[in-house]
């Protein structure tokens, strides 16, 4: 019987081979790992962390309003008055600090740039967050907080008072606001009052740049037939659509019907 010859060179490139498989088995197995760890820390933590710190800040503000008790007046408060103006109607997402101040209305009587100024709660989704100025996402979504677009109006204003949330991740206080139905109560706190709006109408989708459902009178200039076409006191909840991603805006618009003085 004749052996057969294995060649040195056969032996090494099959010793490659292996090293190579192993080396792509282990380095697939790390990015798996990784993956999933930032999946974890964005799903749950990122969720964990910014409700955490909206109950903080929310505690914080009862908390200061308490200490301040009912004698102040609106002067005081970082939340215009009711006899106050609106500015000249054409707000928008893509308006910023500067806006404000040249609505009309003394910058004394704005609230502060990322400043938490209000709450913000609906019994039917058990949410109850912080509200800030701006939208921007370091300094106030991805806190937790809700925050008002610059520019639109105050609660109980005659206006619209224009707000934004996470959907998901950073405590998405706007995971479920789709399930809100005609009828449902929002609440907004401030440090003189707290507003009660009545849910009356929900855009589904529209795009990302439909800055008609903030406007002073809301109406989607995407979809005309949504919104309003006469002046009130309302209130306007965005949020991203489809969940996870940041395509689409869901829009549930809501109406004053109620002012109680703290």
């Amino acid at each position: 019987m004749r052996s057969r010859i294995v060649h040195h060179g056969t032996r090494r490139r099959r010793a490659r081979r292996r090293r190579v498989l192993w080396t792509g088995g282990e380095v697939l197995v790390t990015v798996g790992v990784v993956l999933m760890l930032l999946v974890v820390h964005q799903l749950w933590w990122t969720n964990r962390e910014a409700r955490e710190g909206a109950r903080r800040k929310v505690e914080a503000l009862e908390r200061q309003w308490g200490q301040e008790g009912d004698g102040l007046g609106s002067a005081h408060d970082p939340v215009m008055g009711e006899g106050a103006t609106t500015g000249d109607g054409s707000a928008g997402a893509g308006k910023d600090r500067s806006t404000a101040s040249r609505s009309g209305n003394s910058t004394h009587s704005q609230p502060s740039w990322t400043q938490a100024y209000a709450i913000l709660t609906v019994p039917r989704l058990h949410l109850r967050v912080p509200v800030a100025e701006g939208v921007g996402k370091q300094d106030v979504l991805n806190k937790g907080y809700v925050g008002h677009y610059p520019g639109t109006g105050q609660p109980g204003q005659v206006g619209n008072f224009a707000l934004a949330g996470h959907r998901n991740t950073h405590g998405e206080p706007f995971r479920y606001v789709n399930r809100l139905s005609p009828g449902d109560t929002v609440r907004v706190e401030t440090r003189s009052a707290v507003y009660t709006y009545a849910v009356d109408r929900t855009l589904r989708q529209t795009s990302a740049r439909d800055a008609g459902v903030i406007r002073p009178v809301p109406r989607s200039t995407v979809h005309p037939s949504y919104g309003y076409t006469t002046p009130g006191r309302f209130i306007t909840l965005t949020t991203c659509t489809p969940e996870y991603t940041s395509r689409y805006r869901l829009v549930v618009w809501g109406t004053l019907v109620s002012t109680q003085p703290r």
